[in-house]
């Protein structure tokens, strides 16, 4: 009975050893990442463009306000790349980010050849990003477009009175903070907000029609939200070319003169550490490392994470996203 007693004894101090150095493997894998990550900045050794390279820019995910993104861009401006080829694979975002690198890109533009090619999309916010170029090349089935802006908000009214709770406040005027989604918003603040919806949508219309060269007629069938295919979207005047990135550079070296024969380098922008697609990572490689590949690949597969993401954009959005399937 005592020796039955020690083996399990033995087996339980074995399992304990393992879990700890399960744990020490993954919170290294982790640290691992973030060291990958970090060299992988625009600042770091590893992502200089040589004077003999074209830069490979990628834009995809959800478009927020990013100031080392733009830092990056500024840097890539003073770099020795003979030109910049921007993939865009992005549904939009809020409309103050989509600007933000409109503008970072449009400065670039002015220091180096630039072409944008979208990957599978470039709606809205995407889209905003895309017309800072002056010629857009997209495949046939990439879908672009989506312009227009759009301001929501949930409200818990309901909800609350349903398990019985109450948010009282105490404001300077009626519409500060509003809408605050804890009481039905009012006529005035609805049209606060339908105020600020029509001047950015205006603001993108315009932008559009001087970007892209359109007149009011042809700027009109463009503008009502839809996003349109590639084959579409070129005899709409929304893209110039349709190909991909060979296409790209063909067309720097035909028509901003970039030597032939360079190669395409990789130029990564500065990730953020709170980055949903590091987190995701980290936590897949976390659970791997502690013997559950099961979970590990459900986080992977799973849109949890997009959804979070979504739900942490603020502001005015310029944002493009299919109905959701039931």
């Amino acid at each position: 009975m005592s020796l039955d007693s020690d083996i399990i004894v033995d087996r339980r101090r074995i399992r304990r050893k393992l879990t700890f150095w399960r744990v020490m493997a993954a919170l290294i894998a982790i640290a691992a990442i973030a060291g990958i990550a970090m060299i992988a900045t625009p600042g770091a050794r590893g992502s200089f463009v040589s004077a003999g390279s074209i830069a490979r820019v990628q834009i995809e995910g959800l478009i927020r306000s990013d100031a080392e993104r733009t830092h990056a861009l500024e840097r890539l401006e003073n770099s020795q790349a003979a030109a910049v080829i921007v993939h865009i694979n992005s549904p939009g975002g809020t409309t103050a980010g989509s600007e933000q690198l409109y503008d970072s890109l449009t400065r670039l533009k002015a220091k180096k050849p630039l072409v944008v090619v979208v990957e599978g999309l470039a709606a809205s916010g995407g889209y905003i990003t895309a017309i800072a170029s002056d010629h857009i090349i997209a495949q046939q089935s990439s879908l672009v477009g989506s312009i227009g802006v759009l301001f929501q908000f949930p409200n818990f009214t309901e909800l609350l009175k349903t398990i019985g709770v109450k948010v009282e406040e105490v404001k300077s005027t009626p519409l500060k903070a509003a809408p605050n989604g804890f009481e039905p918003t009012s006529p005035e603040a609805r049209a606060a907000l339908d105020a600020l919806v029509k001047d950015s949508y205006a603001w993108f219309k315009d932008l559009v029609k001087q970007r892209r060269g359109m007149d009011d007629t042809q700027l009109e069938k463009v503008v009502d939200g839809r996003v349109f295919t590639g084959r579409q979207a070129i005899d709409l005047k929304l893209i110039d070319q349709l190909g991909d990135e060979k296409t790209a550079v063909t067309w720097l070296e035909e028509q901003k003169g970039v030597k032939k024969g360079l190669s395409v380098r990789d130029y990564k922008l500065e990730p953020r550490f709170g980055d949903l697609t590091f987190l995701k990572t980290a936590a897949s490689v976390t659970l791997e490392a502690l013997g559950f590949s099961a979970i590990a690949h459900q986080i992977e597969q799973t849109g949890l994470a997009q959804a979070v993401d979504r739900a942490g954009l603020d502001g005015m959005l310029a944002l493009w996203e299919p109905a959701a399937s039931n």
